[in-house]
C-alpha cells in the first residue's frame, strides 16, 4: 500500500468521509499506478481481481477524490478523463499520448518545469498547476 492511499484515506476520515470497502480498493488501486487511468481502466483492473467495484461506484470515489483535491482529472484527447494522484510533495509528470492506438506514457524533464516557472514568472500569473500533453506516434505505431 503506498504512502498516497493511506494519506488519502486519512484525509477523506478526517473530513468526515466514512472508509468505505469501494472507496479503499479504489485508492489502493490509484496508490499502486504510476500514471493516469481512466475510470473504465480503473473498473477493467478491480474486475480481474478478487476486488470488483461497480462502475458507478469507481465514478463517485473519482468525483469525491476530484473535488477534495486528492486527485487529478486529466484530459488527454479522445473525450476519455484520466485520473492520477495528487502528490503532496508537489512531484508530477507530464503525459506522451499515442494518437494512433492510445498508449499514455509518463514523462519528466527538469528543464521543462524550469521553463515553465520563467512564463510563470514572466506572465505575472500566479500558476497553481500545469499538465503538459505531447500527441503523436509511439514506437510501434511509427
Amino acid at each position: 500500500m503506498s504512502g498516497w492511499a493511506d494519506a488519502t484515506s486519512a484525509a477523506l476520515l478526517a473530513k468526515g468521509h466514512r472508509n468505505g470497502g469501494a472507496r479503499r480498493i479504489v485508492i489502493d488501486l490509484l496508490g499502486e499506478q504510476n500514471c493516469c487511468l481512466s475510470a473504465q481502466e480503473i473498473f477493467d483492473r478491480l474486475r480481474d481481481t478478487d476486488r470488483p467495484v461497480g462502475i458507478a461506484s469507481v465514478y463517485r470515489v473519482l468525483e469525491l477524490l476530484t473535488s477534495e483535491g486528492l486527485v487529478q482529472r486529466i484530459e488527454l484527447g479522445s473525450g476519455i478523463a484520466r485520473y492520477e494522484p495528487v502528490q503532496r510533495s508537489g512531484e508530477h509528470h507530464h503525459h506522451l499520448v499515442c494518437d494512433s492506438c492510445g498508449k499514455v506514457e509518463a514523462f519528466e524533464d527538469p528543464a521543462l518545469e524550469r521553463a515553465l516557472h520563467r512564463v510563470e514568472e514572466g506572465s505575472g500569473f500566479a500558476v497553481a498547476a500545469h499538465d503538459v500533453v505531447l500527441h503523436g506516434a509511439c514506437g510501434s505505431c511509427r
